[in-house]
């Protein structure tokens, strides 16, 4: 889901730059709201987990180029399941940015746009799973169709947004709009793997019986 290099460039960057603020505000938000909920030190622990998780996302599993961009496995409703939205939201942006540091600094000016792409289908996520997740139910009690529609709603966004990156730097020319639809149609296949690896890790998490855990969101095992 990068935006390469090149694709978007000049002062239209600071637009990236602008809506990474904003998601930002967001994360804040969220973070806040888990260290009510659970403690600092819980916080800060899932969010080292989702940052380790990230950059295996990014750099250990296979990825490759179509279209305009880049198919990664980034299991965000995983992260956001496990781990709840503000660390998983800490995970991305600092896996991101480790990634950017250490191994394609090619990527450091695109880093707003990338955050973008990543946070934002996080929220959304968020705001969905009130509505398709019943109150009453603890994450690891979800259903495949229940995880399906988290799955839909995140890769989804970053199809959405990687394609809104890619008009707003390049036009609505046929070549761009075909490479659009090249990435968009290969990245919706990560909604064939990501709501099995969700069921998986819940029902690990579920014969564990971590309840209790610093490592997990509460809501994991607690409606």
């Amino acid at each position: 889901m990068h935006i390469e290099p090149g694709l978007v460039d000049g002062a239209k960057i600071a637009l990236g730059y602008a809506t990474a603020a904003a998601a930002g505000g967001t994360a804040l938000y969220h973070v806040t709201k888990a260290s009510r909920d659970s403690g600092i030190a819980s916080v800060a622990l899932r969010s080292l987990v989702a940052t380790v998780g990230v950059f295996v996302f990014f750099e250990v599993l296979p990825h490759f180029p179509v279209g305009v961009s880049e198919v990664h496995l980034i299991l965000g409703s995983t992260l956001f399941l496990i781990l709840g939205a503000g660390p998983a939201a800490i995970g991305l942006a600092l896996g991101l940015l480790i990634q950017g540091l250490f191994f394609a600094p090619f990527d450091l000016p695109q880093y707003g746009m990338n955050l973008t792409t990543l946070l934002v289908p996080l929220f959304a996520l968020f705001e969905v799973s009130k509505r398709v997740i019943p109150r009453n139910t603890a994450y690891v009690d979800l259903r495949y169709r229940e995880v399906l529609a988290l799955s839909l709603v995140y890769q989804g966004g970053v199809v959405a947004w990687v394609a809104f990156w890619a008009v707003y730097g390049q036009g609505f020319g046929a070549a761009n709009l075909a490479a659009i639809g090249s990435f968009g149609a290969a990245y919706m296949l990560v909604v064939l793997i990501e709501p099995v690896a969700d069921l998986a890790v819940l029902g690990l998490a579920k014969a564990l019986k971590g309840q209790g855990s610093t490592l997990v969101t509460p809501r994991l095992y607690a409606a």
